[in-house]
């Protein structure tokens, strides 16, 4: 049987899924599901070997996870489950939404399986048990082979992104692992196209499968300029004010992924001075008329919205939209930017982009048709030079059309009492912007090492019984920093300083919010300019008759 995906107004109560599993999801922010997840997940939880036609970034990791996880037995510590992929970034990244969906059933074990890990880790993992794999077609054959994978207890296959394993070479490696596979077992393709091989694969190793196809059949705006930037998850918002500040706009919708977070957006963007509201699931259909009618008439410039509650949100003056959370599927990027550049009128899209979401861009990039152009956040410099643009376009509008006389004769008699003109203008230019300064407090940029290594601060040091091993560990393990890249480590008493190139400090700034080392919490953040250099460390410790640090070799222990 075959399926047209159109859109689907429908939610994940509808599809069958139990509740701890829709209680994961409603946390993530799933509000509603993708025309995939809506067709796929209801003939895979009956059973069905099924075949989805559907473009990657269309929601069709979680339409086939969710029944994998339905139908898993946690009890037995077994792989029940096999996924296959054509990368390693593929593999991390199923895994870790597998991994996100099940965190109310219980201890479920996701192992991904991949070339260039070492193996003894991934032989490790499978003696202790696991329950569901997820890997690339070299690295499963090679296990299987060893004899340290089985699939005696498998339930259900995936073959995901089927035409990139064929474009890669895989397709005769993909055909011998499932030779391997027991017939009493559930199977479903995922492929953007379907090859004559890749369909050969279908035939041969599918009973009866069902057929989903989802259409790609919805472009970008012409009018719309399309953006992305580059930015860590904590400085979003940061980076977010910068863009509202140095950019002309007339109405700006914001989206996030759940309500959560577009209330506590909408909240801090008015603290910052900023006339935001928030439209969310949440609201009665009377407040959100009343946001879409306040925006409408300039009362409210910034909307800051979810996908759901920006349906059917249509606005003119809505001159910029802002992704500030990557949507999870590529044909939610192309609603949510198609809400400016109505009517003809230009408008702009940004998309942020965090290091971990940059396969999102490219899976976008690839749906749309077109390449994002970078842009960079902007700097506190931008923001002043807008600022004296916009003020002496106001001054230039004042000269233009307001009556000056009286305040002609005000700066007459100030003159006459011996003031320069020019600061006359000055002084009434300070009083009129008030507590609005011009100018941006530049702050310091972190401390920077030679040969573009960054210097970070860890809040344990030999007091707590760190050594080298444990900081090259924590980092490795935690971060997937490599080893080879971690450059010098300096343990004092109470604090370590670590450096590493700079393309990883957000990675492991994010990783590492939560990380213990020697069983004790520690922060990590980005050495301050002056107290965390080392002669600043060093004159402290002189002063004080501290020990100074030990310049530590990265040899030893792993954490």
């Amino acid at each position: 049987m075959t399926e047209d995906l159109k859109s689907m107004d429908g939610s994940f109560d509808q599809l069958g899924l139990t509740e701890p599993i829709l209680k994961a999801i409603r946390e993530v922010g799933y509000e509603v599901p993708t025309s995939i997840q809506f067709k796929t997940i209801p003939l895979l939880l009956a059973g069905h070997d099924l075949i989805g036609q559907a473009q990657t970034g269309t929601g069709k990791t979680a339409a086939f996870a969710l029944p994998i996880l339905q139908a898993l037995d946690v009890g037995q510590n077994r792989v029940q489950a096999l996924v296959l992929v054509p990368t390693r970034e593929l593999a991390l990244q199923v895994s870790e939404a597998i991994h996100t969906y099940s965190r109310y059933l219980g201890s479920v074990r996701v192992l991904p399986i991949y070339g260039g890990q070492p193996i003894q880790k991934q032989l490790g993992r499978l003696r202790s048990g696991v329950h569901i794999v997820v890997g690339t077609p070299g690295r499963i054959m090679d296990h299987l082979r060893r004899g340290t994978l089985s699939f005696e207890s498998l339930k259900m296959v995936v073959l995901d992104e089927a035409d990139e394993m064929l474009r890669m070479g895989f397709i005769e490696d993909v055909e011998w692992i499932l030779e391997q596979i027991p017939g009493n077992r559930q199977m479903a393709l995922f492929s953007a196209t379907m090859p004559r091989e890749v369909r050969r694969i279908a035939n041969r190793f599918l009973q009866g499968p069902a057929t989903v196809e989802s259409s790609h059949k919805t472009l970008t705006v012409p009018t719309t300029e399309q953006l992305y930037m580059n930015v860590s998850e904590q400085n979003k918002l940061e980076a977010l004010t910068h863009f509202l500040e140095s950019e002309p706009s007339e109405a700006v919708l914001i989206f996030t992924r759940t309500k959560t977070e577009a209330a506590d957006l909408a909240e801090k963007l008015q603290g910052r001075g900023y006339a935001a509201e928030a439209m969310h699931g949440d609201l009665s259909q009377a407040q959100r008329e009343s946001v879409i009618r306040r925006l409408r008439n300039g009362q409210v410039e910034i909307v800051v919205a979810t996908d759901v509650a920006a349906r059917g949100l249509d606005v003119e003056r809505i001159s910029h939209v802002i992704n500030y959370d990557i949507p999870y599927d590529t044909e939610s990027y192309v609603h949510r930017i198609g809400r400016t550049g109505r009517a003809g009128r230009e408008g702009k899209a940004i998309l942020f982009v965090t290091p971990r979401e940059q396969r999102m861009l490219r899976e976008i990039e690839r749906y749309i048709g077109q390449r994002i152009g970078p842009i960079k956040i902007p700097t506190k410099a931008d923001i002043a030079a807008r600022r004296i643009a916009l003020f002496k376009e106001s001054i230039r509008k004042t000269l233009a059309k307001e009556d000056l006389e009286l305040y002609l004769s005000l700066v007459e008699e100030l003159a006459e009492e011996g003031f320069d003109m020019a600061e006359i203008a000055a002084a009434a230019a300070r009083l009129a912007r008030g507590d609005k300064p011009l100018e941006v407090v530049l702050e310091p940029e972190p401390v920077q090492v030679e040969n573009g290594m960054v210097r970070l601060f860890i809040d344990a040091g030999r007091r707590d019984g760190v050594h080298a091993g444990d900081i090259v560990g924590a980092i490795a393990n935690e971060a997937n920093v490599p080893g080879q890249e971690i450059g010098g480590i300096d343990i004092y008493d109470r604090f370590t300083l670590v450096e590493l190139p700079l393309p990883y400090k957000e990675q492991v700034l994010k990783r590492m919010a939560h990380t213990r080392i020697r069983n004790h919490p520690v922060s990590i953040r980005v050495a301050a300019p002056d107290k965390d250099k080392p002669d600043a460390i060093r004159r402290q410790r002189k002063r004080t008759g501290k020990k100074g640090p030990t310049r530590a070799s990265k040899k030893g222990s792993r954490r």
